[in-house]
């Protein structure tokens, strides 16, 4: 057998090749994004990665790997940063050739020198473009902290500023909510059960994330978050939702309860494409209140006619609705410690049929070891590192923090259904899963 290192490279190798003979055919050459979200070169552009990673923590010195991951709390600040001071912004207007820091320095009014050495730490982690000395400009990756709207429009109204800019607001929140939440995280592990989640602490304030976001002050916080889910939800095609709930096999007239569902983008789709069925989009005032209006711009008939209903309902109270065909909940039971999901799974089966059905669409969290459901080719992590899961154990702490939420295995949604009067049925794999329960 091949050395771990060998076939590391190998695997870097062989991807490479066909990475760029993908791209050769279509005349392009990397980094090009136009085929940055190809699903036919996903995997491999995932293994390229993984492996590129698991050389580098194998052969760097572990002292410096050390510091480098200590270190990259400043990545998040000065990203923060270069977010708050409009950074990418001015850049996109002066495009490839750049701009000179003493000329960023007028337009921000933050020093020079402290301008020079946050964009080269990050053009050092390949976010910004070093042109000439002290001269930067955005690249693939800091081009998307930009907004879609001209700083002037931007100045007009400031908290507009993340609404068409997804990666821009999950970045900034990240570096607002997210880090102000990591300083309390050890404290809050070491004593939970006399201690509010670290990002309670952090804002010194009793209320859960959702109904802080509705105090006043925070309104703009509230709006940059929705714009960040707004974006995530993008990720996730209709299919997996319909394919999840296996929405073929129903019939017209079938009830399908959108259980937190927002304004109901995932119910949208549903209706799109099958529109003999019956839905019930479900979540508290202000989302059912937004809901009002996304429907009457995407879709107003579906509600005039009543195949679409939007009710206000708090998923931590009895399930008003009886005996649906399905019930679903999408990216919802990650925000939650297991004492409320399993409220939120039992309110539901209160109302199931015989014949009803639960969907879960979540994240799987993964094992970095080998399982028998692994299909990573030696000698990478079970999980693919960083390339597989890097961004879901990210998620993973900032639920955490953020929420007392978490990630789940396979097997703690298991349990959670076995505690909760569900049997897990069946589990279809995916960039969201559909766990399947049936009620016992």
């Amino acid at each position: 057998m091949e050395s771990p290192l060998t076939a590391l490279a190998n695997i870097i190798s062989s991807g490479v090749h066909d990475l760029e003979a993908a791209y050769s055919k279509e005349g392009i050459t990397l980094p090009a994004t136009s085929l940055d979200d190809d699903p036919r070169l996903a995997y491999n552009k995932r293994l390229i990665v993984a492996a590129a990673a698991q050389i580098i923590a194998s052969v760097r010195a572990p002292v410096d790997v050390l510091k480098e991951s200590v270190g990259s709390v400043y990545t998040t600040a000065t990203l923060g940063f270069v977010i708050d001071t409009k950074v990418a912004d001015i850049l996109k207007v002066a495009g490839r050739k750049g701009l000179h820091v003493n000329e960023i320095s007028v337009i921000t009014n933050v020093d020079a020198s402290h301008l020079a050495r946050v964009l080269r730490y990050l053009a050092t982690r390949h976010i910004f473009r070093e042109v000439s000395p002290d001269v930067f400009a955005n690249n693939r990756v800091s081009s998307l902290l930009a907004s879609t709207r001209s700083l002037k429009e931007i100045k007009a109204d400031p908290d507009a500023r993340f609404d068409d800019a997804p990666s821009a607001a999950h970045t900034s929140m990240y570096a607002d909510e997210g880090l102000k939440s990591a300083v309390f995280f050890s404290k809050y592990l070491q004593n939970p059960e006399d201690s509010l989640p670290a990002f309670n602490m952090a804002f010194n304030t009793g209320a859960t994330a959702w109904e802080w976001y509705g105090e006043h002050g925070n309104e703009w916080r509230g709006r940059r978050f929705a714009a960040a889910m707004k974006g995530n939800a993008k990720r996730f095609a209709t299919e997996i939702i319909s394919n999840g709930i296996d929405a073929d096999s129903l019939f017209g007239g079938n009830l399908v309860v959108d259980v937190g569902g927002g304004v109901g983008s995932a119910t949208l789709g549903l209706y799109k494409t099958y529109p003999h069925l019956q839905y019930i989009v479900q979540d508290i005032d202000a989302q059912i209140h937004a809901a009002k209006k996304y429907w009457e711009e995407n879709a107003p008939d579906a509600v005039n006619t009543g195949s679409v209903k939007l009710q206000v309902h708090s998923f931590f109270n009895r399930q008003p609705i009886e005996n649906a065909r399905v019930y679903f909940l999408r990216i919802v039971t990650h925000d939650w410690p297991d004492v409320d999901v399993k409220k939120i799974m039992s309110c539901i089966r209160t109302a199931a049929g015989k014949s009803s059905k639960l969907v879960l669409f979540e994240v799987l969290a993964r094992f970095t070891c080998k399982t028998s459901s692994d299909s990573s080719p030696y000698p990478l992590l079970g999980n693919l590192g960083i390339a597989g899961a890097g961004i879901d154990t990210v998620v993973d702490m900032h639920m955490l923090a953020s929420y007392d939420g978490k990630e789940r295995t396979e097997t703690d949604f298991k349990n959670l259904g076995l505690e909760t009067g569900w049997k897990l049925e069946s589990v279809k794999p995916g960039v969201l899963a559909a766990l399947v329960y049936s009620p016992v």
